[in-house]
């Protein structure tokens, strides 16, 4: 079995690649919908904010992919990598997955990057696989799914008019703003009481780009905030996203939720929620199912989403490694 490094993959590597994701996909998460090949298309052609894409698949004689690494390499080696190996279910305790994660071992080491880490699916292979060669739990998420159908819009517009005093909504599409990217930079710092790395790293920049990034892949992001103060000089008390895949628009994704500290308590979340269900209804009749995540031990959005009528799906687990544990390439 070879390693071949897929630095500008052709559209039949791509499709080979979707392959070996769906089989692992199917496999690991029996009746749920799997991405279609445009969103991995995207996903290996377009990466994220301050970052390339590194690719790498385990072939045999024949040049048939058994197993794909992905290696988001940030520019900053001062922040996390992010890796993600799939090999296909029947091909999977054969040294496969251990031999591509070497490879992109070895890649973080040449560009001294300290850190990697992945996310996988609780109770799949995956997980004793990552314990096994250095990885550590940090996270645990509980992911959640909405069908629309399922909402009471009288209920919701009641949630929606029950507007916290003294706060006002504003909503966009696609990036914000350069008046308010450096109001929103600052409410999306204010997650890092509640997630793990990075989310303090926001500024102006980060988020137009962030936005950019979804909108160059096809998709639509949607944005629904909370202001207070001035109307000549607004603040973000809080916000929440929503993004609408181009090729599988009727599983939407939530993106980030967050209030910023000080105006905690005032049922600013659900109201933002609220908000934002019942855009997407008139505007986006198009999406069923909204699908969230949730850090198992923030209570205050577990509670938000469930009186919402989010129900529990499975639960991800977030792994981080030191890359001078991860296994070495033996030559």
């Amino acid at each position: 079995m070879d390693v071949i490094a897929l630095s500008d993959p052709t559209d039949a590597q791509i499709e080979e690649w979707h392959s070996v994701a769906a089989a692992a996909w199917a496999w690991d998460r029996p009746g749920e919908p799997v991405p279609d090949l445009e969103h991995t298309r995207a996903r290996l052609l377009i990466p994220p904010p301050a970052s390339r894409n590194v690719m790498w698949a385990a072939v045999d004689d024949g040049g048939r992919m058994h197993g794909t690494a992905y290696l988001r390499l940030p520019h900053d080696a001062g922040r996390a990598a992010e890796i993600d190996v799939q090999v296909l279910p029947a091909r999977r305790r054969r040294g496969i997955g251990t031999r591509l994660l070497a490879v992109a071992a070895d890649r973080l080491r040449a560009a001294r990057c300290g850190t990697v880490v992945a996310q996988v699916l609780a109770g799949t292979p995956a997980v004793p696989f990552l314990e096994r060669h250095g990885f550590r739990r940090v996270l645990s998420l509980r992911v959640m799914l909405l069908r629309m159908d399922e909402l009471d819009p009288v209920r919701l517009a009641r949630l929606v008019a029950d507007a916290p005093p003294g706060y006002r909504l504003i909503r966009w599409t696609g990036p914000v703003s350069e008046e308010l990217a450096g109001e929103l930079a600052m409410a999306k710092r204010a997650m890092a009481d509640i997630t793990v790395g990075g989310s303090s790293r926001w500024d102006p920049r980060r988020v137009r780009e962030t936005a950019e990034a979804v909108e160059a892949r096809g998709d639509r992001l949607y944005t629904v905030a909370a202001l207070h103060g001035p109307t000549a000089a607004p603040r973000i008390a809080g916000f929440t996203e929503v993004v609408v895949s181009a090729t599988d628009p009727e599983r939407a994704a939530q993106y980030d939720t967050a209030v910023v500290p000080e105006h905690r308590g005032r049922r600013l979340g659900i109201w933002l929620k609220a908000a934002m269900l019942e855009w997407l209804r008139t505007e986006r009749p198009d999406v069923r199912e909204i699908e969230t995540d949730n850090v198992d031990d923030n209570s205050p959005m577990l509670a938000v989403n469930a009186e919402l009528g989010f129900r529990h799906q499975r639960d991800h687990l977030d792994y981080q490694a030191d890359v001078a544990d991860l296994p070495t390439l033996v030559r």
